[in-house]
């Protein structure tokens, strides 16, 4: 498989032919997650609080794996546009064997902490019970997470985005048809209620590990993972994690950020905590979409940066902040006319919708200028940059709307939550600009395999 396209194609329709299959994905991927809230919802608003008190941790297991099969993309990438072929096979192979490590670990662990980790934000019995129950069954597929995101990445790396968008689709429509069949106990299965949910969960992840697997088997790549060069190295391990950890970091900041503003809320009544879950659930719609179009530009970015490519480098990101902008912009127009609609989807209390609503109008005013992070943050990431990108987060997800959230709710209650959100991103959009130009202008850091 030829991958010199990345750095001969024109631009633009080099960027959509890698980020369509990849934003189709991301849209059905974000379907799924409203889809599951939903079902889970019909049970009973108690079961979606557990929803949404587990999210953090099983958006920790997702950081992790996702995170660090970021890192081995970015390598293989770097290596691919060097034609360093060897260090590239070194990547992918040591970079399976650290994955399995992570997913039994993250499974065990993630087990062990939920019935410790639930009560810290409920008094209910019943909703730690049901968190914990789905927690279970779900985070039991750690490791089948795990590789199959090391694998998503393989492909992704040597351009192969339409096998990706292929394989999720197949996974997420999975749980999508048997979300209901087994939570309702339809057809074959038995009734089991929100444990139900988890495995549907489970059984769409592992459908796409195993398309992964036969197509690895079947399709020639110039990235192979060889038996030789399954032992970690200690060269190669801190190349893989010196952008997997901060991609880590970047995607699991969120969830330490739902739990620090859960516990903001709690003070305020349940239904805020599942006011704010539904924004999560929601916001995936637009920001795993505009994720998919950064998928994309990820293996073309440290591609071309490796290639010595760099007014293509910037070609791409300023493509792709184009259309991260232009999804946002779509986000709010939606958020802003039909609140209470989107709210009337996982709640019947007429004042948790109420006050689901006005968050997501507050919220939203934030979106647009956040385009400006995301696109800053995965493009640093693709070109192995991992630590300027976690500053970004950083600013984004805990240095100013955690403390700006605390202060604003002692004056403005839970209003003063909300306005956090557009408050942090107005200034981590400030502050991504200045991280990027310094950065990708001056190239002090150094790149991946480097």
């Amino acid at each position: 498989m030829d991958d010199r396209f990345m750095k001969e194609r024109p631009v633009f329709p080099l960027l959509i032919s890698m980020a369509l299959p990849m934003v189709i994905s991301m849209l059905v991927n974000s379907l799924y997650n409203i889809v599951d809230s939903y079902f889970v919802a019909r049970i009973s608003e108690e079961a979606m609080t557990a929803l949404s008190l587990v999210f953090p941790i099983q958006n920790l297991i997702n950081a992790v794996t996702i995170g660090f099969g970021i890192g081995v993309n970015a390598v293989i990438a770097y290596h691919l546009g060097a034609n360093e072929l060897e260090r590239a096979d070194r990547a992918a192979s040591q970079g399976l064997t650290l994955s399995l490590i992570h997913g039994l670990v993250l499974a065990g662990a993630c087990i062990f902490l939920m019935p410790r980790f639930l009560p810290l934000f409920t008094s209910s019995a019943s909703v730690v019970d049901l968190g914990v129950r789905y927690a279970t069954v779900a985070f039991a597929f750690a490791p089948v997470i795990s590789f199959s995101m090391l694998y998503e990445k393989l492909f992704q790396a040597v351009g192969s985005m339409r096998l990706t968008m292929v394989a999720m689709l197949c996974g997420c429509v999975a749980n999508i048809v048997l979300d209901p069949m087994m939570i309702y106990g339809i057809g074959p299965f038995p009734q089991m209620g929100i444990e139900g949910a988890a495995l549907a969960t489970g059984i769409g992840q592992t459908l796409s590990l195993a398309i992964y697997l036969v197509a690895y088997k079947k399709r020639p790549l110039r990235v192979r993972i060889r038996r030789k060069y399954l032992i970690p190295q200690a060269k190669m391990t801190r190349r893989l994690y010196a952008v997997g950890i901060p991609a880590t970091l970047n995607l699991a900041l969120p969830s330490f950020l739902v739990s620090a503003l859960n516990a903001i809320l709690a003070p305020f009544g349940e239904a805020y905590i599942l006011a704010l879950g539904v924004y999560y659930k929601l916001q995936t719609f637009l920001y795993l979409t505009a994720n998919g179009i950064v998928q994309g530009m990820r293996p073309l970015i440290g591609y071309n940066y490796g290639a010595g490519e760099h007014a293509r480098v910037k070609r791409i990101y300023d493509l792709v902040l184009l259309m991260c902008a232009v999804i946002m912009l779509a986000g709010t127009a939606l958020f802003l006319a039909v609140p209470e609609w989107l709210m009337g989807l996982f709640a019947d209390a007429a004042a948790t919708i109420e006050a689901g609503a006005t968050a997501l109008r507050i919220i939203s005013a934030g979106f647009i200028v956040s385009a400006i992070s995301v696109a800053s943050s995965g493009a640093l990431e693709g070109l192995g940059m991992g630590a300027p990108s976690l500053v970004i987060s950083l600013f984004r997800y805990t240095v100013v709307i955690i403390p700006v959230a605390y202060v604003l709710s002692r004056f403005f209650g839970v209003y003063g939550v909300w306005n956090a959100f557009w408050i942090s991103e107005a200034i981590a959009a400030v502050v991504s600009i200045a991280v990027y130009r310094r950065c990708v202008t001056s190239k002090a850091p150094k790149a991946a395999g480097t």
